[in-house]
């Protein structure tokens, strides 16, 4: 499709997801030259020595997630064209990476035609976002906190999460706030209905990639 050169890296620690993707990409685009790595600390290292145009990149890796590093990337390299791909749900997280300056976000639940056609996008024009994504763009002109599922919960309710993603258990945090345990335990209900989650471990990843900047 294709016939310039375009340098890629896949960066994932999931060796599988980067060859499938280096399988799709070399139909797409055959002269492509496509690095690899499994580590975030190497993602902005290879894209400054080896003059990486297009990166496609996991949201989560073992050492962190990738949000952090997206602003410096696309302000040493303005022109850099990048494409999160990742298992963590769209709605919650596709716009932080978008405002972080990723030029798309696709889902690793995706058939394998929707990836496919994805990355022909992707590679065309440079960006790709899923309807779901344009969606949650155009709610975001309207409703700025869209950017963040933890501005739905109230102040007390980010004040618990918070504790919890620090640690504390219900007793300790009632203790701290002056307040009764059955009511601690109450708003931990709230709070994970609010945000879709169904235990801590989910509720610290949401605090660590929207709250903890």
């Amino acid at each position: 499709m294709e016939n310039k050169e375009i340098i890629f890296l896949l960066a994932d620690d999931h060796s599988i997801v980067r060859q499938g993707m280096e399988i799709v990409i070399n139909e797409i685009a055959p002269n492509a030259k496509v690095y690899h790595t499994s580590s975030l600390e190497q993602i902005t290292e290879l894209i400054e020595s080896k003059g990486i145009e297009m990166a496609i990149i996991d949201a989560h890796f073992p050492h962190g997630n990738s949000l952090h590093i997206l602003p410096q990337i696309k302000s040493a390299h303005p022109d850099i064209k990048i494409l999160i791909f990742t298992g963590l749900e769209e709605e919650l997280y596709a716009l932080k990476f978008i405002k972080a300056g990723a030029n798309g976000y696709l889902s690793k639940l995706s058939e394998e035609d929707e990836i496919k056609e994805a990355l022909l996008h992707f590679i065309q024009k440079g960006e790709y976002f899923s309807d779901v994504s344009r969606q949650l763009l155009v709610q975001f002109m309207y409703n700025p906190n869209l950017i963040s599922p933890l501005s739905s919960l109230t102040k007390r309710e980010l004040e618990i999460a918070e504790l919890y993603a620090e640690g504390y258990g219900n007793l300790e945090i009632a203790n701290q706030l002056n307040i009764k345990q059955n009511t601690v335990s109450t708003i931990k209900k709230n709070i994970f209905e609010k945000l879709k989650i169904e235990n801590l471990v989910e509720l610290v990843d949401l605090i660590k990639t929207h709250h903890k900047i």
